[in-house]
């Protein structure tokens, strides 16, 4: 399984992974600066929680790790994995409508609420890993 033992880090392609889902116990990572920002991530089995300069940016139920997290003006591409299937909540831009794919099928439009969340479920029990893509 890929989980991130370090919580956070930078890969070698400039994106961030983060999250370990095997946790038993609640580990928590603060002030890790990727791309000029400061991320904070709490994580174990029941969720994963990151935050980048102080506000929202995901978090799921139950935990999950993820990897290759890139992010820019037109939404956030990972791969994300579980134990079992988990609910997602990503911060975004307020009330604007994306695309989203998982595992490259077209799961439909959504549209974000005024704090900017987006809430999808993906299926990860049994699946491994799963590439999410959220595009304006």
């Amino acid at each position: 399984m890929a989980v991130v033992e370090a919580l956070i880090q930078t890969e070698t392609d400039g994106s961030l992974s983060f999250g370990n889902h095997s946790l038993a116990e609640k580990a928590k990572k603060e002030d890790f600066e990727h791309g000029g920002d400061l991320y904070k991530v709490k994580t174990y089995a029941v969720m994963t929680k990151l935050e980048k300069n102080g506000l929202f940016a995901y978090e799921s139920v139950p935990g999950t790790s993820v990897t290759h997290f890139t992010e820019d003006a037109e939404g956030v591409t990972f791969t994300v994995e579980g134990k079992e299937d988990a609910q997602l909540t990503i911060g975004l831009e307020d009330e604007t409508e994306y695309q989203v794919l998982v595992d490259g099928t077209d799961i439909g439009r959504m549209r974000t609420n005024v704090g900017g969340k987006l809430n999808i479920g993906v299926e990860l029990s049994g699946a491994g890993e799963v590439t999410v893509q959220i595009r304006k």
